[in-house]
């Protein structure tokens, strides 16, 4: 595949390995074992991307396939005003699987929740006696509020079914944002489960109270790849904060476990991912270990393959949008930094 390349990209970051690092913990290297585990999940992110009637049926291609344990539950959304979503159970792995849609390049709708910001207080609905201090994007938030009663059903039934007592929450892009936001809402509606949460090119979800929150409460990992932007916005100017758990693929592909909350250093997105035009948002989508998000991967209803040129084509699309929309914002309120 080609890929876009903005003309203001020009400024890529290479990745330069520091002899110190500016905060008290070391950054460490990942295993090979390590990164292999995180195989699995990134295949079941690539599903959340595919029609909810092909991941019911296991019929959605190389992502289902590639979790043969898989036993869907419940799967929903448009993939326009609500992202698709399902769940289901996974026995080999001993859990179940809560998958959130990222943003889909097809449709416009999606790509403007990521820009049109601003930080408020949790829903009490869904996040009933958390810290008032506590805010997040309120577009994220929006978009968890449609889907969280549904999910929440679905969640309870499939560890009635399975007798299984552990939860796993994926997604990738805006759909990590959507996962990271059930592992805050979730467990105070499931007392007893145990959650982990894995998302791919997570973007800020909320302030500082919020990452304060999620390092306390949340098992996190969020895989951020090469120079993704996507993990360095919104602004942190504009009060917003990584939380920890950041796994960083380097320009060789090695993954680097990056302590702290958006870590200055350069072989961590914070640090590499100095400004907008310093990133690539062709790294956006992967590969994750091989593994790439979105939907070219997906078949669709009848079981045709999506066309390559036609994946392209709304990559290209979505390149130049979300470049665009980040930029704006990004000069209106900082012009040279993203952090």
């Amino acid at each position: 595949m080609t890929f876009y390349t903005h003309p203001f990209l020009f400024g890529l970051v290479g990745l330069t390995i520091a002899t110190a690092i500016p905060r008290g913990d070391s950054i460490t290297a990942l295993s090979a074992s390590q990164v292999a585990a995180f195989k699995p999940f990134s295949y079941y992110a690539a599903t959340a991307y595919c029609k909810p009637a092909t991941v019911l049926n296991k019929s959605c291609g190389v992502n289902c396939d590639a979790n043969t344990a898989f036993q869907p539950i419940a799967a929903g959304g448009d993939g326009s005003k609500i992202q698709f979503w399902y769940v289901g159970i996974d026995l080999s792995l001993k859990t179940v699987i809560v998958g959130h849609q990222g943003t889909d390049p097809s449709k416009i709708a999606p790509l403007l929740t990521d820009a049109n910001f601003f930080l408020k207080p949790l829903n009490e609905t869904f996040f009933p006696g958390l810290n008032s201090a506590i805010k997040i994007h309120n577009q994220f938030g929006d978009q968890h509020w449609k889907t969280m009663s549904q999910i929440l059903s679905a969640t309870r039934a499939a560890l009635q079914k399975s007798n299984l007592t552990q939860v796993t929450l994926i997604g990738h892009s805006l759909g990590a944002a959507l996962a990271l936001l059930d592992s805050v809402s979730l467990p105070l509606f499931l007392p007893g489960i145990q959650f982990k949460t894995i998302g791919y090119g997570l973007p800020r979800v909320g302030n500082q109270a919020f990452a304060d929150y999620v390092d306390a409460n949340v098992q996190l990992s969020h895989v951020n790849n090469r120079e993704d932007f996507v993990p360095v916005i919104p602004l942190r100017t504009l009060g917003f904060v990584q939380p920890q758990g950041e796994k960083h693929i380097q320009d060789d592909l090695t993954w680097l476990d990056c302590p702290g909350n958006d870590n200055p250093d350069p072989r961590c997105s914070a640090g590499d991912v100095s400004s907008v035009s310093a990133g690539n948002l062709s790294n956006h989508d992967g590969p994750y270990d091989g593994v790439e998000m979105g939907g070219a991967t997906c078949k669709n209803v009848t079981g045709t393959a999506g066309v390559a040129t036609a994946a392209a084509s709304t990559f290209h699309a979505r390149c130049g949008v979300l470049f665009l929309l980040a930029t704006a914002f990004s000069l209106l309120h900082d012009p040279l930094q993203v952090l």
